[in-house]
C-alpha cells in the first residue's frame, strides 16, 4: 500500500532528513586517509542525536550501526569497523538515515579518499548525474518507471551498469515502503505518480557487470566481478509543481 504525505507530514519528514543532509555535508571533511569507517559511524551517530533525532539504521532488522559505509567494490550495506582503514584512492558510499517525530529521513554520497583514478572519479560523476536524471522525471501524473528508466539509460549510455538486486523505495513512518524503485525499467510503465508520495531514488552503479553476491557478515553486498561500485541517494517528494528534494539544504 502506498502512503500518500500531507504538506504536514512533509514538513516533519523534512525535518529528519536535513539531519541527513548535514551529516554527510559534515562527513565529507571527515573522509580522509587513515581515517577508519568505525570513527565516521560514530562521528555521525553522535551527530545525529545531538540534533534531536535517531539513527535509522541501528537495530533495524538487526544491522548493528549508524552508517553503511562501502568501500571499493562493496556496493551497498557495508559495515563500518574499526578494522576498516581508508586508503589513499579507494572510495567509500556512506549511506545515512534519521528519524524525527517517527519520520524518516535517508541519503547516501560516494566520496573518494584522497586522489582517485579517472576511472573512480568518473563513475562517481555518473552515479551523481543518474540521481539527478532520475529525479528529474519524478513527477505528478508521470510514471513510476520513468525514473528508473533515466537512470538506466544514462548508466548505460557511459558505459556502465545497473544493480538490480538493490532498489530504491518508499519512505515514510518507516524505513521502506511500498513502491520499490528500481534503477532499471521501460518508459512510461509502472505505477502513476501522484502528488504526496515520497520515494529514495539511489542508483547503485558499477564499472563492470551489474551482478552482487552478499559477504558472510550478512550484510555486505559486493560486486562479482570486483569492479568499483558508486551509491548515491536522495529522499525525495513528489509535489504538484515537481520533485522536492527533501535531503537537499
Amino acid at each position: 500500500m502506498i502512503i500518500l504525505k500531507s504538506p504536514q507530514e512533509l514538513e516533519k519528514m523534512r525535518l529528519a532528513c536535513v539531519v541527513v543532509a548535514d551529516v554527510l555535508e559534515r562527513i565529507q571533511d571527515r573522509v580522509k586517509p587513515g581515517v577508519t569507517t568505525h570513527e565516521l559511524d560514530e562521528y555521525a551517530d553522535l551527530f545525529i542525536r545531538s540534533a534531536g533525532a535517531q539513527p535509522a539504521f541501528k537495530g533495524y532488522r538487526g544491522y548493528p550501526r549508524t552508517l553503511c559505509t562501502s568501500v571499493n567494490d562493496q556496493v551497498v550495506h557495508g559495515i563500518p569497523s574499526k578494522n576498516v582503514v581508508l586508503r589513499p584512492g579507494v572510495i567509500v558510499s556512506i549511506d545515512v538515515g534519521a528519524i524525527v517525530e517517527g519520520f524518516y529521513g535517508d541519503a547516501a554520497r560516494t566520496f573518494p579518499v584522497g586522489a582517485v583514478s579517472p576511472s573512480a572519479s568518473r563513475l562517481i560523476k555518473i552515479s551523481e548525474e543518474s540521481l539527478v536524471r532520475g529525479i528529474a522525471a519524478a513527477l505528478a501524473d508521470g510514471r513510476l518507471y520513468d525514473i528508473s528508466y533515466a537512470i538506466q539509460s544514462y548508466v548505460e549510455s557511459q558505459g556502465c551498469s545497473v544493480v538490480r538486486e538493490f532498489v530504491g523505495h518508499g519512505i515514510g513512518r518507516n524505513l521502506h515502503e511500498d513502491p520499490q524503485v528500481p534503477n532499471f525499467g521501460a518508459k512510461g510503465q509502472g505505477l502513476r505518480l501522484k502528488a504526496g508520495m515520497v520515494l529514495a531514488i539511489e542508483p547503485m552503479i558499477n564499472t563492470g557487470g551489474n551482478a552482487t553476491k552478499i559477504q558472510e557478515d550478512g550484510w555486505t553486498a559486493v560486486t562479482a566481478d570486483g569492479s568499483l561500485s558508486a551509491h548515491c541517494e536522495h529522499t525525495i517528494a513528489i509535489m504538484p509543481d515537481g520533485p522536492w528534494i527533501l535531503t537537499k539544504r
